[in-house]
């Protein structure tokens, strides 16, 4: 039976060792410790597939509900209230809420492994990865203003970049800052400024534009979360996409390992990621056109233009999709 390594412990790892339980293939993990979110949005898709993958109905009780989305967006922005559906955790509470329950059972011989699955960077080569755009991001602590609604978070556009607020408590949350630096977009801000009591320091920049590996796969291993696709996190949708990639994921070494031709699972595996990742890239593409008329805003949907080419020329070359997925199984399309 085929060993399987899993490198890195973020959601997409989390997953894919579950549903190997599932499966009954042994495995190991190699953690890649790194710096964890402080603050992950989970919809309620998201929240459905990671119940789902650990068969825990009571996985989010008592976390903090957003029901409502304020958006100030556009070059003339005008206000918007928006009906949401989503909890507020931390990534490191949220991996010990999955990882209560997640018992390894390892391989005991500890065989040379057939298959790797890099659930964190850095990949084997060839495998290199392509950006679009440049859009440095900043997450920063702040002490919200009494009256401000726990419950709703804000996006705001303005010149240069763009605010997202949300509460992690009656008093607290985090902002991200997208573009310029955090003190001059709160700055500019109309509309979340005035939900700001109080600003801390940034946590340190990233990049925060989408990016892809290519290839995704080859024979002995596969790229799963933010090793393979990494999302622009307007989109809000980065954690059900590492959740989604390890389903698919562990559904490929399942099939191999039932002697499925392999070539054809490898090509699969890419035209979905890649269809992914073109959705996604197409969505910010609707953002980043209607968020402002200045060259920053230009610059963005220019990116995302690339980035839908590349996908395009991408997928020409692949074959059509030839699975398809049945719980966590694949299943031949026809």
């Amino acid at each position: 039976m085929a060993a399987v390594l899993i490198q890195g412990e973020g959601i997409a790892a989390s997953c894919c060792a579950r549903l190997l339980i599932e499966a009954g293939l042994p495995f190991t993990v190699a953690p890649r410790p790194r710096p964890k979110l402080p603050a992950v949005m989970l919809s309620e898709t998201t929240q459905k597939l990671l119940r789902d993958v650990f068969d825990r109905d009571d996985l989010f009780n008592g976390l903090l509900q957003i029901r409502k989305r304020v958006v100030m967006w556009g070059e003339v922005p005008r206000l918007t209230t928006l009906p949401h559906s989503a909890v507020v955790v931390s990534e490191s509470e949220l991996l010990t809420r999955i990882h209560q329950q997640l018992e390894y059972r390892e391989d005991p011989n500890r065989a040379e492994p057939e298959w790797t699955v890099f659930a964190s960077a850095p990949l084997p080569p060839p495998s290199t990865e392509t950006h679009f755009g440049l859009r440095p991001a900043a997450a920063s602590p702040v002490k919200l203003k009494r009256e401000s609604d726990c419950e709703t978070c804000w996006i705001e556009s303005l010149e240069s970049g763009w605010l997202f607020l949300l509460p992690t408590g009656t008093e607290t949350g985090w902002l991200l800052s997208v573009g310029g630096p955090v003190d001059a977009l709160v700055g500019m801000s109309r509309l979340i400024k005035e939900h700001v009591d109080g600003l801390g320091p940034s946590q340190g920049t990233f990049a925060s534009h989408p990016r892809i590996a290519s290839p995704l796969s080859e024979p002995g291993w596969l790229a799963c979360g933010t090793a393979a696709l990494a999302f622009d996190p307007l989109c809000g949708d980065g954690a059900g996409n590492a959740v989604r990639e390890a389903i698919l994921g562990a559904a490929m070494l399942r099939a191999s390992v039932n002697g499925f031709d392999l070539d054809s699972l490898i090509a699969h595996y890419h035209s979905r990621l890649i269809a992914g990742f073109e959705r996604h890239v197409a969505l910010c593409l609707q953002f980043y056109q209607s968020g402002g008329s200045g060259g920053w805003w230009a610059d963005q949907a220019e990116s995302c233009r690339r980035g839908l080419a590349w996908c395009s020329e991408q997928l020409s070359e692949k074959p059509p999709f030839r699975y398809r997925l049945n719980g966590f199984a694949l299943e031949p399309a026809s």
